[in-house]
């Protein structure tokens, strides 16, 4: 504990999660009275990060008020029952985070904690939020989920910063209008599982909300000012009791999964047919047959049908695949109808990749011929993987720069010519880069550096991009690596270093010979060598026979093995390479 303390004191930070603590160490509270004399006083710093989740901590000392500058506190998974009046005495907490806790009542000194912006008290046994948490006015991020609190205090109105509410599993029976008028900043809001029998009539405030999610409630109607949550991509309404959809759902453009499973809807609006939706769940509901222009929702990957008394639709179209059924209803629409249908047009594309790019946190724009991207694209900063594939771009956008996130990023087919060092330096979560079939020039001695994290890399067919000593070595989480069609003669010899290189691609290439050096790559289970000029292969290859499960070598003109073993497969190959091995 003195150790942790002393890192404490210099870091300003303390994590004492998982200790199995029943209570606080009284020297949390006084850090900084416990300078050491091995340490300079005047280098000490004041605890600003307090970290004590997974414990058995049953209660908080009013010596809190002893770390003024605390910036973030998380005491979640623990057993307290309360919370001390001290915590209004912490100016500077912007996080607080008392989840999986019994907690009965949030004291309403909490209002006090004037810098607070995030809160998660979920998982607790509250009946109600202080009124005083209106004083937070810097509050955008609340969680209040699975508690039995049955309404939400009025003073919320003054949190208009909040941008995430989240009071699913409550026992809520109505969300007041003028709490609704003040939060235009929502983008995400999730009130399932309560005792709600409405929608605020007023709901089309929220502009900006991005998520909605209401299923499990008892609400029988969605109210036309719907259309006023422009920004909509995800709205669950399942498990209601809606008996109808106002046709103004059809202007939400940006809805890409809509949820109205477990409903009491006899129809689906013509005007909802305009959505460009993903997903769409009508099952167990009371539709007898569907509209014919719902064939024109090309965009559907995903239609759910079941536990509807459909009358007008065979039951191998409702239960088949959602094009089968497309198709189907749209050979149902008049012909004047019918020739109206168009194929969408790439803006229209790009447009709906952006919006689902929002949820997914994936964004493709794959195949459209794209010259550059288009900024309007980059919605989401949070985006994981990016497909630009089979287009015509010559240099990354510099949107990508801002997308930290990034783990995948494909390029595959493009006509990029010099290699994005600034950018891909700027992604430091990058696990997969594909940057094959471009008419890529050299990288830089140092241009692996910038990607030192990424585990899969795919440079086929860029024969110019490889430098005369590619340093694939400073790659050393590399565990994929494609160089197909890179008219190579040897093996560059840096790639015998990647100590968790799994799978090694060389095919199509113009290598005479196979280096005993492949030994050294004992985690590889698979290696390409199809097409190229090999004769011989070393018995030492034959070392790789625990690991080796596919070893591809046809189109070689392969000498030193006989057919019929070739024939047996890499198992055979390798066997026969170890039993030529020297004694």
């Amino acid at each position: 504990m003195d150790r942790l303390l002393k890192a404490a004191r210099t870091s300003g930070s303390l994590n004492l999660s998982n200790r199995s603590l029943r209570d606080v160490p009284n020297e949390v509270y006084q850090s900084l009275d416990a300078v050491g004399k091995d340490e300079n006083w005047w280098e000490a710093v004041e605890l600003q990060k307090l970290i004590l989740a997974h414990n058995n901590i049953e209660s908080l000392k009013e010596d809190l008020r002893n770390l003024p500058q605390l910036t973030v506190l998380n005491v979640s998974h623990n057993k307290l029952s309360d919370l001390p009046a001290a915590i209004g005495e912490l100016p500077m907490l912007k996080s607080l985070d008392v989840s999986f806790n019994s907690i009965l009542k949030i004291p309403e000194e909490i209002g006090s904690a004037t810098s607070l912006v995030k809160f998660d008290c979920s998982c607790n046994r509250l009946k109600e939020l202080p009124s005083s948490i209106g004083r937070c006015v810097e509050l955008s991020d609340l969680k209040a989920s699975k508690n039995v609190i049955v309404g939400l205090p009025e003073d919320l109105v003054n949190c208009s910063k909040l941008t995430k509410l989240d009071v699913e599993g409550n026992k809520l029976t109505m969300l007041s209008e003028n709490l609704i008028a003040s939060w235009t900043m929502l983008t995400e809001f999730n009130a399932s599982k309560n005792l709600l029998s409405s929608i605020p009539e007023n709901i089309g405030n929220l502009s900006h909300l991005i998520r909605f999610d209401l299923h499990q409630n008892k609400i029988s109607s969605i109210p036309p000012s719907i259309m006023g949550c422009s920004s909509l991509v995800e709205f669950y309404m399942g498990n209601n009791s809606l008996s109808s959809l106002p046709t103004e759902i059809g202007v939400l453009s940006r809805l890409g999964n809509l949820d109205l499973h477990s409903n009491q809807l006899k129809e689906y609006p013509v005007e909802a047919c305009k959505l460009h939706l993903s997903v769409l769940d009508l099952s167990n509901n009371s539709l007898t047959g569907l509209p014919p222009e719902m064939g024109n929702m090309t965009t559907l990957r995903k239609l759910l049908l079941t536990g509807n008394p459909l009358r007008t639709l065979r039951s191998s179209l409702v239960s088949g695949p959602t094009p089968a059924l497309l198709k189907y209803l749209r050979s149902r629409l008049s012909e004047g109808e019918d020739s109206e249908i168009t194929t969408p047009t790439k803006e229209d594309v790009i447009t709906r990749a952006a919006r689902l790019s929002i949820a997914s946190k994936e964004l493709s724009l794959e195949g459209l011929s794209l010259s550059a991207v288009p900024s309007e694209v980059w919605e989401s900063g949070e985006v994981i993987k990016v497909d630009l594939s089979r287009n015509a771009i010559q240099e990354l956008p510099v949107e990508l720069s801002s997308c930290i996130s990034l783990q995948i990023l494909i390029l595959s087919r493009n006509k990029i010519k010099d290699w994005p060092g600034a950018i891909l330096k700027s992604l430091p979560n990058l696990l997969c880069l594909k940057l094959d079939n471009n008419p890529l020039r050299q990288i830089p001695s140092d241009g692996f550096q910038a990607v030192s994290r990424v585990q899969v890399l795919d440079l086929s067919g860029t024969a110019s991009s490889l430098p005369e000593h590619p340093a694939f070595s400073s790659m050393s989480h590399l565990q994929e690596l494609y160089l197909r069609r890179m008219q190579l003669h040897e093996v560059p010899s840096d790639i015998f270093n990647l100590q968790q290189l799994r799978i090694l691609d060389l095919s199509q290439n113009s290598l005479q010979s196979v280096s005993v050096e492949f030994q050294r790559l004992t985690s590889l289970s698979e290696l390409g060598l199809s097409d190229n000029n090999i004769s011989v292969l070393p018995p030492e290859l034959g070392l790789l026979e625990p690991s080796l499960q596919a070893l591809r070598l046809d189109g070689n003109p392969m000498r030193s093995i006989r057919r019929t073993i070739l024939d047996r497969g890499t198992k055979a190959v390798l066997n026969y390479l170890k039993d030529k091995i020297p004694q």
